[in-house]
């Protein structure tokens, strides 16, 4: 594809999930399907006609095992965040329909226990977690989704480790 057809793409509806424990860590899962160590926070598409807050909530239970019981919203980011991902990818992802994703992202604290987080379900994305500093994951994720995580991380810094 040539860089004016990628521009020309759409950007797909997508939510993100910052889950956040008791001192402000922040979980982070690495990716299975990555060749490099790729750290990222929960997010997925929102189905047709699905509310943003309530995808957010599917994508974290169908990632992480984790039901909406056990967190509690703080806060979701003002706007929509985009990010596109690198041309050579494009093809390859979503089917080339997209050149990458609008997100809309929620902050929700965990209440529950580290037990009860189980990354092997029935479509496992993930390989590995743990509760990671800010700072930390802004090097540990991708570098095309660093400046939409430096968003993120700037909008939801007060309730931060």
């Amino acid at each position: 594809m040539t860089p004016e057809q990628i521009a020309a793409l759409p950007y797909r509806p997508c939510v993100g999930i910052m889950l956040i424990n008791d001192a402000g860590l922040i979980f982070a899962a690495r990716r299975i399907d990555s060749t490099m160590p790729a750290w990222q926070m929960p997010q997925g598409g929102i189905d047709p006609g699905e509310d943003p807050a309530t995808a957010a909530l599917r994508e974290l239970h169908e990632e992480t095992s984790i039901p909406s019981k056990l967190v509690a919203p703080l806060a979701r980011t003002r706007d929509w965040l985009a990010y596109d991902i690198p041309h050579d990818m494009v093809p390859g992802i979503w089917g080339g329909k997209y050149r990458g994703q609008k997100q809309h992202w929620f902050l929700n604290r965990y209440l529950g226990r580290d037990d009860q987080i189980d990354l092997d379900t029935d479509h496992p994305e993930f390989s590995d977690w743990r509760w990671i500093a800010a700072d930390e994951l802004l090097g540990a994720i991708v570098p095309f989704k660093r400046d939409i995580y430096a968003q993120v991380i700037s909008e939801f810094r007060d309730w931060l480790a």
